[in-house]
């Protein structure tokens, strides 16, 4: 995914309503930039080691590209018979079916084979700069509804056929999950950012909690397109130009149409949503990115807020998307 960058004031005595000066601290994890920050500055080295922890657990439960994931491995002994998964996997699982209904499709966990086709086989930076071409059309993902869940006996059953990827809402989910479990831990404000899916819990901040839109997670605050701040739930940002490779000479990126199994046409370059939680604000952006030129009339069917770049540069916002970037601190100096 694209990024966003939390744009707070690190180590410094930030007003908050809560409990004092923001605090952050930064980590490389499940192939991203993970970022924490909390309202108990002193807090900061704590809420990092368990957020760690958290980001541990979610890729040994969901890796797609480590063999001895317990999801690779429920796929290989499954072959659509039920096994018993843990609890963390059946949870990412259930998350992203949901979605997927939620989407009509759109956003489908089931498209792991045309990633591979298209050269996303293992850790992004492990691709090559260039990769032949398929001597075969790219096939539509079999479909999420073939995914057997069954909430009673936590069991799941995965066709052989099918090869799940759970890169469409694995780190959203991780965002939320992290976010709420290290709130309640810690007694403070939280704020989980892995590479662009922002999820906030806790008490915030007293004008929110302010979050920078850029195409890389990395970018410098200084140079974000945009700033904008948030109360509660999530932030997603995605896009097509941050994770791209070439394909058979031709230029390829990470988010899948799961009609015809390829890349998703470029028409948006990065779209930012905001929704109730990191998970489903992760799923409008990236079915904005598939849907391409429909994307601002059903973004507003739906009431989503978004701010969508186009690949010209062009930017339009959808559902009350501020036009015009926050300054939180001329916001505390008028108060």
């Amino acid at each position: 995914m694209s990024g966003t960058l939390v744009d707070t004031d690190t180590d410094t005595d930030t007003d908050t309503d809560t409990d004092g000066p923001i605090a952050t601290r930064s980590m490389w994890a499940i192939g991203t930039t993970a970022v924490i920050a909390v309202t108990a500055g002193d807090r900061a080295d704590e809420a990092l080691a368990l957020l760690a922890e958290d980001l541990v657990a979610i890729d040994e439960a969901c890796s797609r590209f480590s063999g001895d994931s317990e999801l690779r491995r429920l796929e290989e002994s499954s072959r659509g018979r039920p096994i018993a998964a843990g609890a963390l996997l059946y949870d990412a699982l259930e998350a992203a079916c949901l979605v997927a209904e939620q989407t009509a499709g759109i956003v489908d966990p089931t498209i792991g084979s045309a990633l591979v086709e298209l050269g996303y086989d293992r850790d992004f930076e492990e691709i090559r700069a260039d990769l032949a071409a398929v001597d075969h059309p790219p096939q539509p993902a079999p479909g999420w509804w073939q995914i057997e869940l069954d909430r009673g006996t936590r069991t799941v059953a995965i066709p052989a056929d099918i090869h799940v990827d759970l890169g469409a809402t694995a780190k959203a989910f991780a965002a939320d999950r992290a976010a709420s479990r290290i709130a309640e831990a810690l007694d403070c404000g939280v704020l989980v950012n892995l590479g662009g899916d922002v999820a906030v819990a806790g008490r915030c901040p007293r004008d929110g909690w302010a979050i920078g839109i850029a195409a890389e997670c990395t970018t410098d605050v200084n140079d974000v397109d945009q700033v904008v701040s948030i109360l509660g739930g999530g932030l997603a940002t995605s896009g097509t130009t941050a994770r791209t490779w070439e394909r058979g000479g031709h230029r390829v990126h990470h988010i899948v149409d799961p009609w015809t199994g390829e890349a998703a046409e470029p028409v948006w370059s990065l779209v930012s949503t905001t929704a109730a939680s990191c998970v489903e604000a992760n799923a409008w952006s990236t079915a904005a990115v598939v849907w391409g030129h429909d994307a601002v009339g059903n973004l507003g069917a739906l009431g989503v807020s978004a701010r969508l770049v186009a690949a010209d540069g062009t930017v339009v916002h959808v559902g009350g998307w501020p036009a015009d970037t926050i300054d939180v601190r001329d916001q505390r100096e008028g108060q």
